[in-house]
């Protein structure tokens, strides 16, 4: 009988019998054949994961390291290190690529990210079609908009699957930093609600029994003669995403996008008083506000528009709160960067925001300012004003040196 505390003996495995194709290989062409073989296997069964394992074996052996890692590789001698982490990158590349070409997206952007190199990805996502399944989707908007991937893309995908209110969110909790990405992601919001509102607009003029209007007319245009739209406090949208939108549509750089937000302070200068919302300085009344900025923006009423965030200023420096009273001078100089006055910005920037830390700027600072605007000399003077010997010798170095730029 046998004693339970014993392990019943198990036979012998047979090394030849595992895995006879590499065997055979490893018998007749040697190491570097076996190992070329294996790869190609994995290849053509797709198991891309174990197929990164047999790369960097193909790369050991190539190297003359030896083919188990034991302890790190930061151990190995620095030459050794250096060479097999420039096959590691091509290896992760490999199997990145492999996993891309099968669909999956998700996979593969784990590899790219790993050695620095979201564009494969981003690419495959510009053209991926939106997958019907929602787990798929949720784990491809991850990767795409919360991991940077693609953020554009991956808030499409978030606008047309979950609506206005979740983009908003997404975008006010985990927008992407970058600042042509997040630009990006404002304009296609933009675009949504201006098409989703005009569709409501129309609606609401059809079920009145009124005559449709042109198709492609503007918000302003479907309004005009038609107070009824607004009347008893209606609205046509949430009022809180349109205030949203309309605040963040400064950022818009695309002409059209920000005609369309234009349109939509139109519509929304509109509305009942009971459903404008006050912003913060210096858009202290929303649509009326943004609507004056947008237009300097597309080029019109410009210099009215400078006149008028001009003259918030003095009431701004009484505000008690030091920040925010200097956010009417901020709002200023974004606009006169906007607009080709770039000298009106450098002044305006050293009159009232040179106490102001770069880190709690929403415009350039005046340094940048100057640079870009080529008023080094303004620079000079500035510096002299911040104590800041780094930024005063900056401009002395390229007034008097303009090939050291």
């Amino acid at each position: 009988m046998k004693d339970p505390k014993t392990p019943e003996a198990r036979p012998a495995a047979s090394a030849e019998s595992g895995f006879p194709e590499l065997d055979d290989a490893l018998g007749s062409e040697g190491p570097a054949a076996a190992v070329d073989r294996l790869i190609a296997d994995l290849e053509a069964r797709g198991d891309y994961r174990m197929l990164l394992d047999a790369l960097l074996l193909k790369a050991r052996l190539d190297l003359g390291l030896p083919l188990i890692q034991v302890g790190r590789y930061a151990d190995l001698a620095e030459e050794d290190r250096v060479r097999f982490e420039g096959r590691y990158v091509e290896a992760l590349r490999h199997v990145g690529g492999k996993f891309l070409e099968s669909g999956d997206v998700v996979t593969a952007w784990a590899y790219f990210q790993a050695v620095g190199e979201p564009e494969p990805v981003a690419e495959a996502l510009e053209t991926l079609p939106q997958p019907d399944d929602p787990d798929k989707l949720a784990r491809l908007i991850d990767v795409a908009f919360h991991q940077g991937a693609n953020p554009r893309k991956g808030f499409e995908w978030i606008l047309r699957s979950y609506g206005t209110c979740s983009a908003i969110t997404s975008l006010e909790q985990a927008g992407p930093a970058e600042p042509a990405a997040r630009v990006a992601c404002v304009e296609a919001l933009i675009r949504h609600l201006h098409e989703q509102l005009t569709y409501a607009v129309r609606a609401d003029v059809a079920r009145r029994g009124q005559p449709q209007p042109p198709e492609g007319a503007s918000l302003a245009d479907l309004a005009v003669g038609r107070d009824w739209l607004f009347s008893d406090d209606a609205y046509h949208t949430d009022v809180s995403h349109l205030t949203a939108v309309v605040r963040w549509s400064v950022m818009a750089t695309d002409p059209d996008a920000l005609l369309l937000a234009l349109d939509l302070t139109e519509y929304g200068r509109r509305l009942s008083p009971r459903l404008q919302y006050d912003s913060a300085p210096p858009f202290e009344k929303t649509f009326e506000d943004y609507n004056a900025y947008l237009k300097a923006l597309v080029g019109r009423d410009v210099d009215q528009a400078v006149a008028r965030f001009r003259a918030k200023l003095p009431a701004a420096a009484a505000d008690g709160d030091e920040l925010e009273s200097t956010l009417p001078a901020q709002a200023l100089v974004n606009l006169l960067m906007r607009v080709g006055r770039e000298d009106e910005a450098v002044e305006e920037a050293i009159r009232n925001l040179l106490d102001v830390p770069d880190a709690m700027l929403a415009c350039p600072s005046v340094a940048e300012l100057c640079q870009r605007g080529g008023r080094l000399d303004r620079l000079a003077e500035a510096a002299v004003l911040m104590k800041n010997p780094v930024h005063y010798l900056a401009a002395r170095i390229q007034t008097d040196a303009p090939a050291a730029r």
